[in-house]
């Protein structure tokens, strides 16, 4: 996960909302460590203003995100490929993945304000 540059690490949920506010468009995406579940991971998205998070779990080896009720589970050998996936519309999440949120934009970010 460390070699996604959308993987925030342990973020709070309000700082992921935070920075993804800041990013300002529908389709912005990052994935932080889950709050609640030990070794379960959250992609976070925007949309409409509002922040929907899919946890990210893997499973014998393969990856999985919690979709929309009525979409069927889909496993992937890694993330980078689960990511991809969702860059389609109509996947059971709220909007597409377009912009990811990286960490090292952040970092650009931050310099030059």
């Amino acid at each position: 996960m460390e070699s996604l540059s959308v993987y925030h690490g342990a973020i709070s949920r309000e700082t992921c909302e935070k920075r993804l506010g800041e990013a300002g468009r529908d389709g912005s995406y990052l994935i932080r460590d889950s709050e609640s579940v030990p070794g379960a991971y959250c992609l976070c998205v925007l949309c409409n203003g509002y922040v929907y998070t899919y946890r990210v779990q893997q499973y014998s080896g393969s990856w999985s995100a919690e979709t929309a009720p009525g979409h069927q589970k889909r496993l992937f050998r890694k993330v980078k490929n689960l990511i991809s996936a969702f860059e389609k519309p109509d996947q059971g999440i709220a909007v597409p993945l377009i912009y990811p949120v990286t960490v090292q934009n952040r970092s650009s970010s931050l310099a030059t304000s």
